[in-house]
């Protein structure tokens, strides 16, 4: 089974389910909506034969394909995933179909092409796969290139408010960020003996200021995708102009490729630069905690709040990558599949708010759990989810990377608990202006607030609670797959784990 070509077959099967989709007749929404939910079901069936065919202790590197392209500039379609990236392939591959599901009348709303809505997101679905499974550098600067086409006509041609110019924000803010990276692709090529290919170039000793200045050129292409502060003014406006569904996955997945990039690039690539250029990426990261927590707390639009959140998450995300331990960094990777579960479940419920009021201002609430108590039960619990409550997967993530990092750099790791203690504030003050207090006379004339939940929006949000509960008590099947390789990239930056000190009880009583 292993040697059944996983990565290639996932990565076009999305593409030519996406062409299937695209030839419905635009007169048969329905049956576009079924082809591409059916397919992207067959896409996580694939993708949870492969999580069982991967071998935990094995090869840091599995289902390794390669395949000619450019011979002349050494380039290559070669997959390969290590726990890492394997972890955001299933994360993909389960949040695609429920996003699907959660979108089923958000095409219809725009007056535009459901069958291209749908085919859009089967695009994307293939892109995010390939930036994720590629093992050819030139082959990842393609997959996040093209990666940008059908998340800007998402936004641009079926979001909300704005769209346009949070399409073209979205866009160029990417652009300029994939500028530098090519800038430093090339740069890699040249002293890496012309080639791409990640193992060849991770074995390649670079000077120590060519290798300072590619760290650089890849890390502000994924600052920016991330978002670190103070490159993350896009992404409020595209989360908030974005459909709920397209918004899940631009915050739970796509966001993802910024934190991804530098685990596989930055640190095993650039090692010594990565050490040097970590107090900046620290301070970037507690800046962002702090900054984007504060600016939540007084949001009025419902969706531009969850994604200041997710800025704030990726500070600690950050904090966790360039804390340079095992803990810290199996916690950002925890993270990064924690936080695209419940942020993603966090916009799901949000867009179905939003499509019920026809407004996402959290002033045009107010006392809705009365009318909807099952859906303002499931925004509590995401919420909850989002503060990283014990109990909750987050909790796990956020405390691994708290305490990997105190080991190591006390200072930081007290700074970024402040950002838990924000966090609870605006995700309460959230929901107790949303869904709390004296009900809205409004709410009662708006035909949509008298309904809560229906099948297909529980069948949505069911999934979502009981991984982000199961992971928060049993993350072990996560962290068994994680921990590997995360071990692999500390010993290409040449980090290793502080020894526990534990002294006797005389010690301790001097």
């Amino acid at each position: 089974m292993s040697d059944f070509p996983f990565l290639s077959v996932l990565t076009v099967a999305p593409l030519v389910g996406a062409l299937v989709v695209a030839l419905v007749p635009r007169s048969r929404p329905e049956l576009a909506k079924q082809v591409a939910l059916g397919w992207s079901l067959l896409v996580l069936a694939l993708s949870v034969v492969m999580w069982v065919a991967f071998k935990v202790g094995g090869d840091r590197f599995q289902f390794r394909e390669s395949y000619p392209w450019i011979p002349n500039w050494g380039v290559n379609f070669t997959f390969a995933a290590d726990g890492i990236a394997l972890v955001m392939l299933m994360l993909i591959a389960v949040l695609v179909p429920l996003v699907i599901l959660a979108s089923w009348h958000d095409a219809e709303s725009s007056k535009r092409s459901v069958p291209v809505y749908f085919a859009l997101l089967l695009v994307l679905e293939c892109t995010m796969i390939g930036v994720f499974a590629a093992a050819d550098v030139f082959l990842f600067y393609v997959f996040f290139e093209v990666m940008l086409v059908p998340m800007y006509f998402l936004i641009g041609s079926y979001g909300g408010h704005q769209r346009q110019y949070a399409a073209v924000k979205f866009f160029l803010y990417s652009l300029v960020g994939g500028l530098f990276m090519l800038a430093a692709v090339i740069g890699l090529w040249v002293v890496g003996g012309k080639t791409f290919d990640w193992q060849a170039l991770s074995q390649v000793d670079i000077s120590t200021g060519t290798e300072r200045w590619l760290f650089l050129g890849f890390f502000l292409a994924f600052a920016i995708k991330a978002p670190f502060f103070p490159f993350h003014t896009w992404l409020p406006d595209a989360g908030g102009a974005a459909p709920a569904g397209a918004a899940a996955l631009l915050v739970g997945v796509l966001d993802k490729v910024g934190t991804f990039g530098i685990l596989r690039y930055c640190l095993p690539l650039f090692p010594d630069a990565a050490k040097w250029f970590a107090p900046w990426a620290l301070a970037l990261g507690l800046i962002g905690i702090i900054y984007a927590a504060l600016l939540a707390v007084g949001q009025n639009d419902l969706k531009r709040l969850v994604s200041y959140t997710s800025i704030a998450h990726f500070g600690f995300i950050g904090v966790g990558i360039f804390a340079f331990t095992t803990q810290a960094g199996t916690g950002a990777v925890l993270y990064m599949v924690n936080h695209g579960l419940a942020t993603g479940l966090l916009f799901l419920v949000v867009g179905m708010f939003v499509a019920r009021r026809g407004s996402a201002l959290v002033s045009d609430f107010g006392g809705a759990g009365k009318l909807v108590p099952l859906l303002a039960g499931v925004l509590f619990f995401a919420g909850l989810a989002s503060l990283a409550l014990p109990g909750t997967a987050p909790f796990v993530s956020e405390f691994l990377v708290l305490i990997g990092t105190f080991t190591v750099n006390k200072p930081v790791a007290v700074i970024a608990t402040l950002g838990i203690i924000l966090a609870a504030a605006y995700v309460l003050w959230m929901v107790q202006r949303t869904t709390q207090g004296t009900l809205n006379p409004a709410l009662t004339e708006v035909d949509g607030m008298r309904r809560d939940l229906n099948l297909r929006e529980k069948v949505v949000v069911a999934p979502l609670i009981a991984l982000i509960v199961l992971l928060g008590f049993y993350p072990k099947p996560v962290t068994d797959v994680i921990n590997p390789a995360i071990q692999a990239t500390m010993q290409d930056v040449g980090s290793t784990d502080p020894a526990p000190s534990v002294g006797t009880v005389q010690e301790a009583a001097k």
